[in-house]
């Protein structure tokens, strides 16, 4: 038995702040010698929380897993514009914040919820003519982008301490949060980008049944292959 016969399933992986979703990819596949290794839905460089990593047979299951819900903790930066509409970006504009209020803050969250056309930001991975649009905002060029139909099921303020404001949302997938954050500031007039963003579930899994990536790599195979969630377990939870 090879090694990645020990893996077919499912792993969830409390991702940290830094790699990118194809480094943690990539790092797995090397370390425990899996042919394959794939993910179900991108996290941002800087993001964190679950990342449902795909393992042997457990790839075909990238459709089902990218289709189901997300819910995330953002925090907003009041005040501030960036190009990436998070903190990566280079800020275009800074206005005061002082007199935006917390009622106005959730007043422009709320007008949100539900159905809503989203325009993606530039510096994302969708691709326009085959070329990832961050590639083409590299070059600071700008392409018109198509809005994207999205619902946002939840989304309300759970920490007030301005400019930062912490919220959480429930949304369909392809949901930009930075986006979010960059729309509620246009509304409120002072512009806001996002500072963090935590993934805190992916369909019926929890980022609290993550592992943390670090601890994952310090495991032998079999305390590994003890981590991931058989095939036909995974499908029991999406189909629920």
């Amino acid at each position: 038995m090879t090694a990645s016969d020990l893996f077919d399933g499912l792993l969830l992986v409390d991702k940290p702040s830094g790699p990118t979703s194809h480094d943690i990819v990539n790092k797995i596949r090397r370390t425990f010698r899996i042919e394959k290794v794939g993910h179900g839905g991108t996290l941002d460089p800087n993001a964190t929380g679950l990342l449902i990593i795909l393992l042997g047979k457990g790839t075909k299951l990238s459709d089902e897993l990218m289709g189901g819900d997300k819910a995330y903790t953002g925090v907003m930066r009041l005040g501030r514009t960036t190009s990436s509409q998070d903190c990566d970006g280079e800020v275009l504009e800074e206005k005061p914040f002082d007199a935006i209020t917390r009622e106005q803050v959730e007043a422009a969250l709320n007008a949100l919820r539900g159905d809503i056309f989203q325009t993606p930001p530039m510096v994302s991975a969708i691709k326009v003519n085959g070329v990832p649009l961050y590639k083409l905002a590299r070059k600071g060029q700008e392409v018109e982008r198509k809005p994207r139909f999205v619902h946002i099921y939840k989304i309300g303020i759970t920490e007030w301490a301005p400019p930062l404001v912490t919220f959480d949302v429930l949304c369909t997938k392809g949901t930009y949060v930075r986006t979010l954050a960059h729309d509620a500031g246009q509304a409120l007039g002072c512009g806001a980008s996002l500072d963090a963003l935590r993934r805190t579930r992916s369909g019926a899994f929890r980022v609290e049944d993550a592992t943390p990536f670090d601890a994952l790599l310090a495991m032998t195979p079999d305390q590994l292959a003890a981590q991931v969630i058989p095939c036909h377990r995974a499908l029991e939870s999406l189909r629920r």
